[in-house]
């Protein structure tokens, strides 16, 4: 077994999120391509903005906490739809390249934003004033165990697995994601509400789209995912809610690709099983159908 850790990689290299496909950077702006995929050209940051505010975690006066921010694309389409209901924004990154480039993004409402450069692991039991925390695909990039067998869990998997009745295979390796497991928790105690979003191990395929299922695993452990210099682990989401249930706290969610709204039409159906692309277009489109049928989201209150 081996303790996966990213935090030297996120503190201190010049991160490039353009080496990765990722559903925030794909959806930033309406011109990109991947909006062909969307019923509605509508910005990702805009997307979320639209479910935080119809499920009443946005309101007038509110103080929204983006952890792991990236570029600030998300923050940015959200602000430019919903910043007059938001008195306050916190972005909270360990990296401090990428603190640089939210600043830039979110230039535009500088008096409302503060930048933090910080472990979240450290920060999360400290944070206070927060009303809803905003955590897009990063939460894969926590501390994992890997390749742990099931009768000999190292003693901090252990306590999690008996204290929230987490379900582990009965036998052979298998990865656990410790981290993601322990920033839900801490969530929970803070009493903040949050939204998470992330490849999952335990995916939901939308209604109608049945077809994305082909080759994936809905019902398995965390994977590990190789990028450059570093590796993330795709997330058990029934563990996230178990450990919130088990704080008292509701959750619902799904299909990341139903909360944007991919389109349930013949040509993604063809794109997606034919797998021949005879435009660029057609070519970015499967990409992005092939990660974002992984994805789900999440909400706790």
């Amino acid at each position: 077994m081996e303790y996966m850790r990213t935090y030297g990689y996120h503190k201190y290299q010049p991160i490039d999120l353009m080496t990765e496909l990722t559903v925030c950077e794909s959806l930033a702006r309406t011109s990109s391509l991947s909006m062909a995929a969307l019923e509605r050209r509508k910005p990702y940051g805009a997307i979320i903005g639209e479910m935080l505010t119809a499920c009443g975690l946005l309101y007038q006066g509110c103080t929204v906490c983006e952890i792991g921010g990236g570029y600030g694309s998300l923050m940015k389409g959200l602000l430019e739809e919903y910043a007059p209901l938001i008195r306050r924004v916190v972005m909270v990154d360990l990296s401090p390249r990428l603190l640089r480039l939210q600043r830039k993004a979110l230039e535009r409402w500088k008096r409302k934003v503060t930048f933090i450069q910080a472990d979240v692991m450290e920060l999360m039991p400290v944070l206070s004033n927060i009303d809803v925390v905003i955590i897009n695909e990063m939460i894969g990039d926590l501390d994992t165990w890997k390749d742990l067998a099931p009768s000999q869990l190292p003693d901090d998997a252990a306590a999690l697995v008996l204290r929230y009745s987490l379900e582990i295979p009965p036998e052979g390796r298998f990865h656990f994601n410790v981290g993601a497991v322990r920033l839900v928790e801490s969530i929970c105690r803070t009493g903040v509400a949050a939204f998470i979003s992330e490849h999952s191990s335990d995916p939901v395929i939308p209604h109608g789209m049945e077809y994305l299922r082909r080759g994936l695993s809905t019902d398995g452990f965390p994977r590990e995912i190789l990028l450059k210099g570093h590796a993330e682990f795709t997330i058990r989401f029934s563990h996230l809610e178990s450990v919130a249930r088990f704080w008292g706290k509701s959750c619902f969610g799904g299909a990341l690709a139903d909360l944007v709204g991919v389109r349930k039409s013949p040509k993604m159906r063809f794109i997606f099983t034919a797998r021949a692309c005879a435009t660029d277009e057609q070519a970015i489109l499967l990409e992005f159908l092939d990660h974002i049928r992984e994805y789900r989201w999440l909400v706790i209150r």
